[in-house]
């Protein structure tokens, strides 16, 4: 191969080296608004709206129960919306919880700007508990956060005043996240593009990656916490779970679902996973 073919080799791998992060970088940062429609008639469901420091109002549904046992607020992963927790909150209301399903901020019926990977759904996360102290001040409160939702949660500041956390597949470090989906994608030659990817996070959105560390916040949960992860998950590694649970407080639960990838944890393993949430959770209700 003459020089000037191996010249014009190393400028199209160098275009490509920039273009695929940047495209990546893209449409996970890019919102996903759409009209979630209306509540299932079976969630009893009212619509709320409420103001965030995120800068926006956030969109959501309350489902309220008769001699509730708690509130259980559901938080979904990244770029879905509030419909993906609906046969999660069809099973809690059936066992006589109370549920808040939102739309975090750039997705379903919620405006904003960008994605953000758990900063601004941080402040989505702090006034949706507030929402929920506002209208039942003597509630006792859970979180079920799926990844992103999960993100969400242990970055709020201050920490959230709730009574029992669920976290499942969340990751402990941004830059954990970004290289392990590389990998997965691009193997090797996605892992030395990472840098790029993280790079945008400052330039897209104003944060940077050492603002994108849960695992720097687990220590600060005061309630029972319930971690979870797909056995098969190539996104939350097995490791990164274990990384966030050793470094929770007591109590605290870990539990690989058998088979399961980076996917609905609910859906992949619909009995057990409700057995022992419900369990879980059981404990919140008896301490109230």
């Amino acid at each position: 191969m003459n020089r000037k073919r191996l010249f014009a080799l190393a400028a199209i791998l160098l275009m490509i080296g920039i273009a695929v992060p940047f495209a990546i970088g893209w449409a996970l940062a890019a919102p996903v608004q759409i009209s979630v429609g209306k509540a299932p008639l079976d969630l009893g469901a009212e619509t709320v709206e409420f103001k965030s420091d995120s800068g926006a109002f956030v969109k959501g549904w309350w489902c309220s129960t008769v001699n509730s046992r708690g509130v259980v607020l559901l938080l979904p992963g990244i770029r879905a919306n509030r419909l993906s927790m609906v046969d999660r909150a069809r099973f809690l209301r059936r066992s006589d919880y109370s549920i808040l399903l939102i739309d975090f901020q750039a997705t379903g019926e919620t405006k904003g700007d960008h994605i953000t990977f758990g900063w601004k759904e941080s402040r989505d996360a702090l006034a949706t508990v507030d929402f929920i102290h506002h209208v039942d001040p003597s509630a006792r409160i859970a979180i079920i956060g799926s990844s992103l939702g999960g993100v969400a949660t242990l970055l709020a500041t201050p920490p959230l005043k709730v009574d029992a956390l669920v976290l499942e597949a969340v990751y402990p470090t941004i830059e954990i996240a970004t290289r392990n989906r590389m990998e997965n994608y691009l193997g090797a030659f996605g892992r030395m593009l990472t840098p790029l990817l993280l790079g945008q996070l400052q330039l897209r959105l104003g944060i940077s990656a050492s603002q994108l560390r849960p695992i720097d916040h687990i220590a600060d949960v005061d309630c029972p916490v319930f971690i979870m992860s797909g056995a098969k998950d190539r996104n939350t590694r097995a490791a990164d779970t274990r990384m966030l649970f050793e470094l929770a407080r007591s109590p605290k639960q870990l539990w690989f679902v058998p088979n399961a990838g980076h996917v609905d944890l609910h859906r992949a393993a619909r009995e057990k996973y409700e057995r022992r949430v419900l369990a879980f959770l059981a404990q919140m209700a008896q301490s109230g």
